[in-house]
């Protein structure tokens, strides 16, 4: 059985919040009972979150991009405990994914430099808080765009479509929710998925800070299954080959670049970004990171309003 995926020493200057480092011998993580989960819908009916601002080109004076220039290096909100994603090499230290690899795009089109970029590891939980806390310039961690957290933040156009399943291990026969009555079932804190679990009757939802955490609780038998994004469980079944992703997705997970909401200017001028990157270096990174393990793809195409 492959460990999940430990901390490494950050590159040079890199500051990152403490991480869980995972392994079959470690405890239960504390908060990790089950929980109730609001499933209110606060969605208009009328609401299109996946339309952005237009893109727009250039870095004028005054904005947002030339203060980010000014400062010498992007801030960006990023995982480092999901495999494939966004996730630390443990060799080299050095963050890496599919993830990690739109946040570079961004400051290369800041500074014509791609590694003028200073990661911050945050939770699930923490994205909305640390855009607007102003801690970070972007935030690029499997993040579901909704209406809901639209109200708190603002959202690039997206950038990959993702769809919630199920990682179980490879001898369970289960191949939905609706086969886990009375289980538990884990999902991290503050993401659409812990909801979506919530929402059907049977399954009791087991809430944890990191999805490593989720992959530990499985591996310990705490949990008879991990329900999240195919790309976030694709990793998991990937580092433990004794689990298997199963059944098929029961939601539409639309990811975007989360920036300050009050950043127009930022949100332009990302959406120019992702107009580059579906050009081609997109679909360099899927196949790179993503392709072996979830099929063939291709960028989505953006909405604008």
């Amino acid at each position: 059985m492959l460990a999940v995926l430990a901390t490494g020493c950050g590159s040079p200057g890199e500051p990152v919040d403490p991480a869980p480092v995972g392994s079959v011998q470690r405890p239960a993580p504390a908060g990790s009972g089950p929980v109730d989960v609001d499933t209110e819908k606060s969605e208009s009916p009328d609401c299109n979150a996946r339309a952005s601002l237009p893109p727009q080109a250039g870095i004028p004076a005054g904005s947002t991009m030339a203060e980010i220039r000014e400062r010498g290096n992007l801030i960006a909100g990023v995982d480092q405990n999901t495999f494939l994603f966004g996730f630390r090499n443990p060799t080299t230290g050095e963050l890496e994914g599919f993830d990690i690899d739109i946040a570079k795009e961004i400051a290369r089109a800041i500074f014509g430099d791609p590694e003028k970029i200073r990661f911050r590891a945050i939770t699930s939980a923490q994205r909305e808080d640390v855009l607007m806390n102003g801690e970070v310039d972007v935030v690029v961690r499997t993040y579901t765009v909704n209406c809901a957290r639209r109200e708190k933040v603002n959202f690039s156009s997206v950038y990959y479509v993702a769809g919630q399943r199920l990682l179980v291990d490879k001898g369970s026969s289960v191949t939905s929710l609706a086969g886990l009555d009375g289980k538990r079932v884990c999902a991290a804190d503050g993401s659409t998925s812990l909801k979506n679990i919530a929402a059907v009757s049977g399954p009791i939802p087991v809430q944890v800070d990191d999805w490593s955490d989720c992959l530990v609780m499985l591996q310990q038998g705490q949990v008879a299954a991990v329900s999240t994004d195919d790309t976030i469980l694709a990793g998991m079944a990937a580092q433990d080959p004794t689990t298997k992703v199963v059944g098929e997705t029961f939601t539409e997970e639309p990811y975007g670049v989360g920036i300050p909401k009050e950043n127009e200017d930022m949100v332009r001028f990302v959406n120019h970004v992702l107009e580059q990157v579906r050009g081609g270096r997109w679909q360099q990174s899927y196949d790179g990171w993503v392709a072996e393990r979830l099929g063939s793809a291709g960028p989505p195409q953006p909405e604008y309003r």
